[in-house]
């Protein structure tokens, strides 16, 4: 006689109102049924697990450990890796709701790696200024978590207590060569779920001894501000550690082994590292990778190039990566930041400087703003649009979508071989952008950058530019003070088409400014009248109303009547992309591609 299913456990009614994705889960009682948690085709599940099967569907490579020997990745096939993806996003719900279950006051601080919310930075900051620092690795750690743990884990754990069969197809869809593989994006989050009773055990091992612990993945952490580390967790010898039983039984106890040549212990008067970080007195990059990052700037904008070290090889380096290195700094320094007074709030914002932010940048921070700058502005790979807003973003980027076929210079529309492809970049205006760049919405900031384009221009010494950056602006009284910049003396713009006055900006197509800088106006009316870029869609659009509420497209609205720019552009345009008629874009779009085909004939100097 078949054995029952044991009853899941029993919760309060506060508990269960948070543990909605679980208890869906807890329900399944077939692939079907995880397909459809997961968002996905049965069918499509079904093909890729049991017709191409899991062991086809990986590539290995190697890649070099910094501290010596090699890592093996295995990385799944975008049809495998989609699952995988899905698989990690369910679970990592799931453990947002056992965590949210505890109670309201409750929030696990143990493991860092691979959870929402958390990284290396909040690793770190658990440590900081502590007398001794002790970091441990595990051993092999993603081999230690085989197809029958993960399966018998989803089946026992009691926050799961999942159906044998839907427990049997996540340890199929995680595991390769029956363990859990290092580029799988499930991997991490199986690997904290199954890890996290270790994590309860040791830090209460280190609470016992007046000690912090945390883990971020196969490291572990464990600070004390004690003059001397506590023996019972770790003995320092003349040439090795030694464990003490506790540690050494629970890690043991969790199917690790320590790797012992990577333990070591880090006093205060030396320099405590935690997941890559300083941790001394506040958090910070090592200064051998800040220097790194500042040569590669360097010679990045001296000669439009720069050298990586792989694998003690020196090949071409990506830009892409060097901005990850740079914003992974930002993101450490932005941090210490709003520790200090007088703080920033999280959007970049200083009190009392206005849009004059750039005499508070660091020399870091200087640093980024002038590779923000190169990589938008002067060795930007497409074409750059810089708008007055991110509601033009939304309009722009939704009339080249409709229009594609018409624009093969800003736009590759999908087909069978290819994905669809905006061919032009937008500026998108953040905190971060305002900050650094001093660049945001609305034409103050725009006047700016139009008069200093010419001098950041000479400030770099590498190869000229082959892209265009080209501002799209109202053609309305705010243009008045870019106006002025045209017609002063800095600049000796040229309008086109050529017949038109020297100074008649308003009439022109297109505008050069200077180097490879150029603006776009919306189109005068027929009346001469001035224009803006909502001018452009139906009367019938701009009609639309919002519950009794009309569309007013000027910065100050009665809000009790009107709704303005974003509820237009979230609210109206884009629910209704696929319907709207966008041909009075048509003038915009074609005057952005006389401005890449314009730059294309330009020949560029230093001088």
């Amino acid at each position: 006689m078949r054995k029952s299913a044991r009853k899941p456990p029993h919760f309060p009614a506060w508990q269960q109102r948070v543990l909605k994705k679980i208890d869906d889960l807890r329900a399944a009682r077939t692939k079907p049924d995880l397909a459809l948690l997961l968002k996905i085709d049965s069918s499509h599940l079904t093909n890729v697990l049991y017709r191409l099967r899991p062991e086809t569907q990986y590539k290995s490579f190697t890649i070099r450990k910094k501290s010596g020997g090699d890592r093996t990745i295995h990385a799944p096939s975008d049809e495998l890796k989609s699952i995988q993806k899905a698989l990690s996003t369910l679970l990592q719900d799931c453990a947002q709701e056992i965590e949210k279950s505890n109670g309201p006051k409750f929030k696990s601080t143990l493991a860092h790696g691979f959870v929402r919310d958390r990284s290396i930075l909040t690793n770190s900051v658990m440590h900081l200024n502590r007398k001794n620092v002790l970091n441990i690795d595990l051993k092999d750690f993603f081999d230690g978590f085989n197809f029958g743990r993960v399966r018998g884990f989803f089946i026992a754990n009691r926050n799961f207590q999942l159906h044998p069969e839907v427990a049997t197809v996540i340890a199929q869809i995680a595991c390769y060569d029956n363990k859990l593989p290092q580029g799988s994006p499930c991997s991490p989050v199986i690997t904290n779920l199954i890890t996290h009773a270790l994590d309860i055990r040791l830090a209460s091992l280190a609470k016992d001894n007046s000690c912090i612990y945390t883990r971020y993945a196969d490291d572990i952490t464990i600070s004390s501000r004690e003059k001397e580390f506590p023996l019972t967790i770790m003995a320092e010898g003349a040439s090795s550690y030694t464990p003490g039983k506790r540690l050494q039984l629970e890690i043991k106890r969790a199917g690790f082994e320590i790797n012992h040549p990577k333990t070591r212990i880090q006093y205060k008067d030396s320099r405590q590292d935690v997941t890559g970080l300083i941790v001394n007195r506040k958090p910070g990059v090592k200064s051998e990778y800040w220097r790194t990052v500042r040569s590669q700037c360097h010679s990045l904008f001296n000669t439009g190039a720069f050298k990586e070290d792989v694998s003690g090889t020196p090949t071409e380096g990506n830009i892409f990566v060097l901005e990850g290195k740079l914003n992974f700094i930002d993101q450490i320094d932005f941090f210490n930041r709003k520790r200090n007074k007088p703080i920033l709030n999280p959007n970049y914002e200083p009190s009392n400087h206005g849009s004059n932010t750039r005499k508070l940048l660091s020399g870091r921070e200087r640093t980024l703003s002038r590779f923000l700058y190169y990589k938008y502005f002067y060795g930007n790979a497409k074409p750059t649009v810089v708008c007055e807003g991110q509601t033009d973003n939304i309009y722009l980027k939704a009339a080249i979508n409709r229009l594609a076929v018409g624009y093969p210079k800003l736009v590759r529309p999908k087909t069978v071989a290819a994905p669809y492809e905006l061919l032009v970049q937008f500026i998108n205006y953040t905190g971060r952008t305002k900050f650094l760049l001093e660049l945001a919405g609305g034409t103050d900031y725009l006047k700016k950058f139009v008069a200093e384009f010419g001098s950041y221009f000479k400030s770099y010494k590498a190869p000229v530019p082959t892209r265009p950056v080209i501002l799209i602006l109202d053609n309305d009284d705010g243009f008045n003070a870019i106006e002025g910049i045209l017609k002063g003396n800095k600049y000796k713009p040229t309008i086109f088409p050529s017949g038109l006055a020297a100074n008649d900006f308003r009439k022109a197509e297109f505008i050069h400014v200077v180097h490879n800088l150029y603006i776009v106006l919306t189109p005068l009316a027929k009346s001469g009248t001035k224009t803006s870029i909502e001018d452009l869609f139906p009367q019938s659009v701009r009609d639309t109303k919002l519950g009794e509420k009309t569309f007013n497209k000027e910065n100050k609205i009665d809000i009790m009547k009107e709704y303005g720019k974003e509820f237009f552009a979230t609210k109206v345009v884009t629910p209704k992309r696929n319907e709207i008629d966008f041909s009075g874009f048509n003038i915009i779009l074609k005057r952005l591609e006389q401005c890449i085909e314009h730059f294309a004939t330009m020949t560029l100097t230093k001088s």
